[in-house]
Order: structure tokens, then C-alpha cells, then sequence
């Protein structure tokens, strides 16, 4: 029974290359990955917006 809690515990922590990582939380990904998108399509759009002036 002791093995098999053991394992578990394995299973959830984070690999030892990673932890040493400083991890952003993950809203400052989706803040950045919103941006992103919005400025891509700024500039792919840019003549379509720029004629609708």
C-alpha cells in the first residue's frame, strides 16, 4: 500500500529540470497570447482598417 503512495507522489512532482524554472502564472500567458493576437492582426489588417478612415 506505502508503494503505491509513493508513486503517486512521484507522478505529481515537478521534474527536476523544470523546477528550478521560474514559472509565470499562467494569466500573464493568456494577457501575452491576447496581445499577440491583436497585434498580428493589426498589422495583417492594417490597409483593410487604414481605408475604413
Amino acid at each position: 500500500m506505502q508503494n503505491s503512495e509513493e508513486n503517486n507522489q512521484n507522478e505529481n512532482k515537478t521534474p527536476s529540470k523544470m523546477a528550478r524554472l521560474a514559472w509565470p502564472k499562467a494569466k500573464y500567458g493568456v494577457y501575452a497570447a491576447i496581445i499577440i493576437i491583436v497585434l498580428v492582426n493589426l498589422l495583417y489588417y492594417k490597409d483593410f482598417l487604414l481605408s475604413l478612415i
